[in-house]
């Protein structure tokens, strides 16, 4: 079995998520007490949202490859960003390990294309859903690509970075996600990916008509997969 390197803390609440996914994937391949080989390197999240929202990606870019490289030095045969929105600074993580790292756009993508999905709503952060690191490897496998308008971008990123990250669960805030899920389908979405690992607390397949690609749980199951690949 390889050892997964999680990069977490992105935040901690979803962090909680991979593991136990992971694990319990494993466990279900398994059987018996198996359980997942797992690296836990779980950062400040308070410095990674301040890099964020100051436009520091480099300075973020610095802080994740060195966890990174930390994950490699103690084992880990391939690396896991815990998060959606720092894949921004996937490149540069990669340059600066030698084990391969699992990016969820592509097993989001991979899920997508299984279920014949062409159209696709995402919600996430701001960042996610307005910049082009993560839509382009979507597009780039045939996927069209919605997204929220207006306020709805800056309702979805306030949710997330001001109630989901601090542990904060409102039923108003969910029917926001799901009224901004309606819209969606309304203008073609086939299915929905939760484009932050935070969303899954609040929104679940069965709550929308709507298939829910929740990213956390793909990309969670997906880095157990690969660690069972010979």
């Amino acid at each position: 079995m390889k050892t997964i390197g999680l990069l977490g803390g992105m935040s901690w609440e979803s962090t909680v998520t991979y593991y136990q996914v992971i694990n319990e994937t494993v466990k279900n391949a398994l059987g018996g007490l198996h359980s997942a080989k797992i690296l836990l390197y779980s950062v400040e999240f308070d410095e990674i949202e301040r890099c964020q929202s100051s436009g520091r990606w480099d300075k973020s870019a610095e802080i994740l490859s060195d966890a990174a490289k930390r994950l490699e030095t103690a084992g880990a045969d391939f690396i896991v960003i815990c998060t959606n929105t720092m894949h921004k600074v996937a490149p540069e993580i990669e340059d600066s390990i030698s084990v391969p790292l699992l990016h969820i756009a592509q097993v989001t993508a991979k899920r997508l294309k299984a279920a014949g999905i062409s159209t696709v709503g995402l919600l996430g952060s701001k960042y996610t859903m307005t910049q082009d690191f993560y839509v382009d490897v979507l597009v780039r496998e045939g996927i069209e690509v919605l997204v929220p308008e207006g306020d709805e971008i800056d309702r979805v990123n306030s949710i997330i970075f001001d109630e989901l990250c601090v542990g904060v669960i409102s039923g108003e805030s969910r029917q926001v996600l799901l009224d901004a899920i309606d819209r969606l389908s309304a203008r073609g979405a086939q299915g929905v990916i939760l484009g932050c690992t935070e969303l899954g607390l609040l929104v679940k397949s069965g709550d929308t008509e709507l298939p829910v690609f929740d990213t956390a749980l793909i990309h969670a199951e997906e880095a157990a997969l690969e660690a069972l690949r010979p």
